[in-house]
């Protein structure tokens, strides 16, 4: 499917759905400085070809413009003449798009997720277990353990991307760049959201249970 054969309420409803999210995580403060960037796919997906619609790059996230989104292919290339840029780490979304088909893509700076993700950098996984919001990441096994996935964060995004295909984990909905922020995806926007939410529970638990044992 071409990106014109795409009903255009189809990318209409993708792009409400990227405001509504967009102002409920700026609310939160998740987007300092303009950090972060949120992205959710349209029309038919193969790994070859697909679209999604990305944040712009350098917009204040706190407030919506005309100017907020932008679509591109599944090389991160605008589907339309723009004057728009799309976020620095369009491949990223990209390159999980391709891996995992999923349809929504969700990415944050925390204070949480930076300190945990810098904590366990060397060792390459967050480990997490017994936390009742592993639940939210579908995970219902009692006494759940997990990791999290940690790869390192250069300043040039194809080298990131090329991190992705060995360091995911097809039963964890994340991953997260060292002392940068988390990738939480799902199948819509709403189970992106409930991933993502569920992580960030499971950091700040990890870090204040941490903070406790000092």
């Amino acid at each position: 499917m071409s990106f014109t054969n795409i009903p255009l309420e189809e990318k209409l409803g993708a792009l409400e759905e990227l405001r509504k999210v967009k102002e409920q995580f700026a609310a939160r403060g998740w987007f300092p400085g303009t950090s972060g960037n949120l992205s959710i796919r349209v029309g038919e997906f193969s790994p070859e070809s697909f679209y999604f619609a990305v944040t712009s790059s350098g917009k204040d996230k706190s407030v919506h413009t005309p100017e907020d989104f932008l679509f591109v292919d599944q090389q991160g290339r605008p589907c339309e003449v723009t004057s728009l840029k799309p976020s620095a780490e369009t491949l990223i979304h990209a390159e999980i798009y391709r891996l995992t088909g999923c349809g929504a893509i969700f990415h944050v700076h925390t204070i949480y997720n930076n300190i945990i993700s810098e904590g366990y950098g060397d060792k390459g996984a967050i480990p997490a277990q017994g936390i009742e919001l592993i639940k939210g990441l579908g995970i219902w096994e009692e006494n759940a353990r997990i990791e999290i996935p940690v790869v390192p964060n250069y300043a040039e995004i194809p080298r990131i991307a090329e991190l992705i295909p060995a360091a995911l984990r097809p039963e964890i909905p994340g991953i997260v760049l060292r002392n940068h922020g988390i990738y939480a995806w799902g199948a819509n926007a709403f189970e992106a959201k409930r991933h993502l939410e569920s992580f960030e529970f499971i950091f700040e638990h990890i870090y204040r249970s941490l903070a406790l044992r000092q």
